[in-house]
């Protein structure tokens, strides 16, 4: 019989997730000889046997892997090496460190949650796991968390302390077992153990479990890091844990046990289950139901932050808790979660209460991904756990390694090589020198394991970011991208766009290329360069960042120093509601800074109108974490269809501006007419919108694209992003918005990475 040899790479997120098993049973199936084992960071082989089963082993590889491998490219060349005898079978072959030349970048494979044939394993008495809080197979658990260095084998994971019992042995070198070449394999004879302080295994369990369950806050060793867990049942508790982790507003994730426990708190459709479970088990910001936590759980908001276990060790402490659980982050504010015991217990000693920890070490540090759903798109707002840092592609492939460095706040950084971009996972506000140091870390470890060693840097404008700052010091040659270019640009990039399109960039601020600080944008762009068309009327931001921090600053800003567009203010009696209220020495103080042009940076920002309509509307005169006004100034709005607020547009020095005057002096008009604050929350997203599409609309009449991206934190926004993409398609035009990559500052390095990989491609032709 006829008989061919051929030798195979499959490149893309192919180790740790089961693929060499995969490619042995295919093989065995199809009568095939050969072998295959990990090279690098990738998968290659040699399979021999019949022309139609060499074909057919060679579609099934691409189109039926295991759910979490991704095959980017499948290579299949005549075999050159030693060719397999015939009838010898197939082997899975100790793994070669020496890429074949021209590979692409490695990949790394995401942790994922804790699959259902683990799950049942998990409560079944009559399995010998049972109970086990560490139990995974090919099909789930911990990647990204444990691996040291690439091929993906046990000596270079976490899990080399672990050597392997008679019994896991036997399953990893079993073809037809679903722990064959499982590497984080284990099981409660030879794997990672629970402790709470001189207690182990179940009764350390029990001693976490009797904690919560009496209102205390426990530190518990999960997938990536520390989180802290309490009772989200117990208002006292949950308090308790705001105080000691110095976070007063900002909302807390729920763990629940299942999908039934959710339904009860929160409103779910056909994608908010899917996104809950899926096997990256994502915190999904749900809308809450009538069943309702304690005030304290999100306060502000009428959004609840869901998900389920992730891991065995969660399913067995929701279930000896039975109720739901508050699952934060295990840090205090501001700061990178913990992932060091005893760095844990030093900066978690006060807000914990207790310790469950184990002995398996976390080499890299990944807090939980976060979700929405809005209609049927979701949103990611933290690409975290489960998500980074698998590869997303890039349009324009970069020419060079090349790394876009972010941001300051909501940080990420993005390595990129040809088509292939690794957004990192997020790590926070660069401003605390934990953080700055976790970045650091976290970047020198994805190089060295995705094997990228930029020679470009692209970085932000602003000189005063930490981000930049590092950029510069790196000695590289640098590409500077303007913020809101990068916005959109990853925008654009995620939706494989490469030609012009119209750009919408809300948020808080960015700097300008003029210098000045821009927030409100339409711009028509590429990924190579970008004009603006269109922009929000500027207003002064007395004190800088404290105005940020305070927007009563803010709203004082738009009314006694909004860019002057041809109409009058709101009057004065009108303004006098609002100022009685404000202590009179601060706001006298506040107005003299904006008189005297002293340390008020003008912005045209959409966030920050945002800040001082929710400010002006008497909801919140000072925020603890970014974005809080405009949380809550969306959910007074509810869904309330009111006569939206009066708006203007106007053309300015070549440019249409929305002078927010006529909507401020309107909103102002009408809440001395005693309208509610919530039909004016309402009333001012309409406008806002309405204003939005105007904008657009009038850059389209001009010869703007009919592609419009939308990009920046202000497209959280439920409310905003759906009512502008109704108008901007009632005009008949196309609408993106990032789904994959967070179309807040978290998406912003992968945005920069676009660019720069577009523009080097540019210049070398």
């Amino acid at each position: 019989m006829h008989r061919v040899v051929r030798d195979f790479a499959a490149v893309g997120t192919v180790q740790g997730v089961g693929f060499r098993p995969f490619v042995h049973r295919t093989a065995t199936a199809l009568g095939l000889d050969g072998w295959v084992a990990n090279v690098d960071g990738h998968v290659a082989g040699t399979v021999a046997g019949a022309p139609g089963a060499v074909e057919e082993f060679a579609q099934r590889i691409r189109s039926a892997p295991p759910p979490l491998a991704r095959v980017r490219e499948l290579r299949i060349v005549e075999g050159t090496a030693t060719i397999p005898e015939r009838g010898s079978g197939f082997a899975v072959r100790a793994s070669r460190l020496s890429p074949p030349s021209g590979t692409a970048p490695r990949e790394v494979a995401p942790d994922a949650a804790i699959c259902s044939a683990c799950l049942e394993e998990l409560f079944d008495p009559a399995d010998r796991r049972h109970r086990y809080p560490f139990i995974n197979c090919t099909d789930c658990g911990p990647r990204s968390t444990i691996i040291e260095s690439l091929p993906y084998d046990r000596e270079r994971t976490t899990m080399r302390h672990f050597p392997l019992c008679a019994a896991c042995a036997a399953e990893y070198t079993n073809p037809r077992e679903r722990r064959f070449h499982a590497e984080p394999n284990a099981c409660p004879a030879c794997g990672p153990t629970l402790s709470w302080e001189t207690s182990r295994g179940e009764e350390a369990l029990r001693a976490a479990a009797r904690t919560v369950g009496s209102g205390g806050i426990v530190a518990v060793k999960g997938l990536g890091g520390y989180q802290l867990v309490c009772d989200a049942t117990n208002d006292a508790a949950v308090t308790e844990l705001r105080r000691r982790k110095d976070r007063p507003n900002k909302p807390l994730a729920v763990m629940v046990r299942d999908v039934d426990e959710a339904r009860r708190l929160a409103r779910i459709g056909v994608m908010g289950r899917a996104a809950l479970t899926s096997p990256v088990r994502p915190v999904v910001l749900l809308e809450a139901g009538p069943l309702r936590l304690p005030a304290g759980v999100h306060p502000g908001t009428d959004r609840i932050g869901l998900f389920l276990p992730t891991s065995g060790l969660h399913h067995l402490l929701l279930r000896a808790v039975d109720r739901p659980l508050v699952v934060t982050s295990g840090n205090r504010a501001d700061e990178p979660i913990a992932i060091d015991d005893a760095q844990a217990r030093r900066s978690l000693g006060r807000a914990a209460d207790g310790f469950l920890g184990h002995d398996r070490v976390v080499r890299a540090r990944y807090d939980d991904s976060v979700v929405q759903v809005t209609g049927r798109t979701v949103l990611t707002l933290r690409r975290a756990r489960g998500l980074a840092p698998a590869p997303l592609r890039l349009p324009r492939p970069a020419p060079a390694p090349l790394l876009g460095v972010g941001a300051q706040l909501k940080h990420t950084f993005t390595l990129a090589r040809g088509d292939r971009a690794h957004l990192g996972t997020h790590i926070g506000d660069l401003t605390d020198p934990a953080t700055y140091a976790a970045f650091e870390t976290a970047y020198q470890d994805l190089s060295a394991l995705t094997g990228i060693v930029p020679g470009v840097v692209a970085h932000d404008l602003h000189p005063g970011y930490l981000s930049t700052q590092w950029a510069r010091a790196t000695g590289l040659p640098l590409v500077p991208v303007q913020h809101h270019h990068a916005h959109l640009a990853a925008c654009a990039a995620e939706h494989g766009l490469t030609r012009p399109f119209t750009g919408i960039a809300y948020d808080g601020l960015g700097l300008g290329d003029d210098g000045t600080l821009w927030g409100g944008e339409v711009l028509i762009a590429d990924l190579n360069s970008y004009r603006r068309v269109g922009r929000f009327a500027t207003a002064p931001l007395p004190g800088g960042d404290v105005a940020v921090r305070h927007p009563w600053r803010t709203a004082l800003g738009y009314l006694h120093g909004a860019e002057p567009l041809g109409v009058p203010g709101p009057a004065q009696e009108l303004i006098r509601t609002f100022t009685d209220r404000l202590d009179a020495g601060a706001a006298g103080t506040v107005r003299a800074m904006i008189d005297r042009r002293f340390n008020s940076p003008r912005a045209s920002s959409a966030g920050r109108l945002f800040d001082a309509v929710a400010s002006l509307l008497g909801l919140v005169d000072s925020v603890t974490y970014e974005g809080e006004a405009a949380v809550v100034l969306e959910t007074a709005a509810g869904r309330l269809r009111p006569v939206p607020l009066a708006r203007r547009v106007v053309r300015v020095d070549g440019l249409w501006v929305y002078d927010p005057q006529p909507t401020l002096t309107d909103l102002l008009t009408r809440q001395a007419n005693g309208e509610s604050v919530a039909s004016l929350a309402a009333a001012f997203h309409t406008a806002l919108a309405e204003a939005t599409a105007e904008l657009v609309g009038r850059a389209v009449e001009a010869g703007a694209p009919r592609t419009v991206c939308l990009g920046g934190g202000c497209f959280v926004n439920r409310r905003l992003l759906t009512e502008v993409r109704r108008l901007l398609r009632a005009q008949g035009l196309r609408v993106l918005v990032n789904t994959v990559v967070p179309v807040g500052d978290g998406g912003i390095s992968y945005g920069q990475a676009a660019v720069a990989a577009a523009g080097l491609a540019k210049e070398r032709g």
